[in-house]
């Protein structure tokens, strides 16, 4: 079987490669599983200082793999679902506390599971071809990996906008919000490398890169800050319809953003906007804990199975949600699953 977790030393660095490239580097339980022992092994390792994780071909990591999941959900294995999500977040909380610094190399697409696995270490390096983004609500799912911790700390709402819309993040925007601590073309990725490896994290002080303009979502940053900022997802469309009636680019930004959010899962909807309003005052262990709960009760319900069919297996994106409403979604049973689930 090809290996798809690499790790090795190399010369002051311990290096990790995801290398799954026809599912985009997605996490599935064995390279979760591999990527912990490699930071355990370094934990302690005189010989290490510091981690750099890398993806091969052109994602870092484009997530979990929750057609592996949605699978296991379907063949009445939900305990072994359940394990996966137990597992990943006990990875991501051991790269929050991991006591090294810990570097990923953002080269390509870094989605859901792969933020996980990047935003909490303690240097990003994102390149021009760095896409980030939670795309959860899509597929009858919501944000985890801890950013229910992350996102709402992030200036003027963008959070709340890449959790519940799936607002995408390149590398100016990124570094802008702080999702990125660094940038570098991709061609000098080959480069960064060999001298992390030879000079371990002083490297880092020659990376002083910049974008070449601003980013994509720069002209729409007063939009997603008065929209997103909503106290609850009913509000969020209401200000969204509202600025897409001023029209210009901004206004056609809300409009297709609001366009785009009628067709996530109003239960994914409810179930992003309450995780981030909670962690917003939240440690990392209490968010991970109450993604856990959504996780579990999440993959158990129709719009799981759905959405992931619609998105990732036929492909037609047109699934049918149920509740299909907003106004059908139970938020207090919600709000019971995040505190009691």
């Amino acid at each position: 079987m090809t290996e798809t977790v690499r790790s090795w030393v190399a010369g002051r660095v311990g290096r990790v490669e995801l290398d799954r490239q026809q599912a985009l580097n997605a996490l599935d339980l064995t390279m979760i599983r591999a990527l912990r022992r490699a930071l355990d092994a370094w934990r302690e390792d005189p010989a290490v200082e510091a981690v750099v994780v890398t993806g091969a071909g052109r994602a870092f990591c484009a997530g979990g793999d929750v057609r592996g999941v949605r699978e296991q959900v379907l063949a009445g294995e939900a305990a072994e679902a359940e394990q996966f999500f137990v597992e990943e977040y006990a990875l991501n909380a051991a790269i929050a506390c991991y006591p090294k610094p810990y570097v990923a190399i953002l080269d390509g697409v870094a989605m859901g599971g792969g933020l996980g696995v990047s935003v909490h270490g303690s240097v990003r390096v994102a390149t021009e071809r760095a896409v980030l983004a939670m795309p959860e609500t899509a597929i009858g799912f919501a944000p985890d990996v801890g950013t229910s911790h992350v996102l709402p700390r992030l200036p003027g709402a963008l959070g709340f906008a890449m959790a519940l819309a799936g607002v995408r993040l390149d590398a100016p925007d990124a570094l802008e919000s702080g999702l990125a601590t660094h940038y570098t073309d991709s061609a000098d990725v080959p480069d960064l490398l060999d001298r992390l490896e030879q000079h371990g994290l002083s490297a880092l002080e020659t990376v002083t890169g910049r974008p070449a303009g601003p980013g994509s979502l720069a002209p729409v940053g007063d939009v997603i800050a008065h929209a997103f900022s909503a106290p609850s997802v009913e509000t969020v469309f209401a200000r969204l319809d509202h600025d897409a009636d001023d029209g210009g680019p901004a206004g056609e930004w809300a409009a297709a953003t609001a366009a785009s959010l009628r067709t996530m899962s109003p239960t994914s909807l409810v179930t992003a906007h309450e995780l981030l309003g909670a962690g917003a005052t939240s440690s990392l262990a209490a968010c991970l804990e109450r993604e856990r709960r959504a996780a579990h009760w999440l993959i158990g319900r129709h719009d799981f199975a759905e959405g992931v069919r619609a998105v990732l297996v036929d492909k037609d994106r047109t699934p049918a949600w149920s509740p299909a409403t907003l106004g059908e979604v139970d938020t207090a049973e919600i709000r019971d699953v995040l505190t009691t689930g």
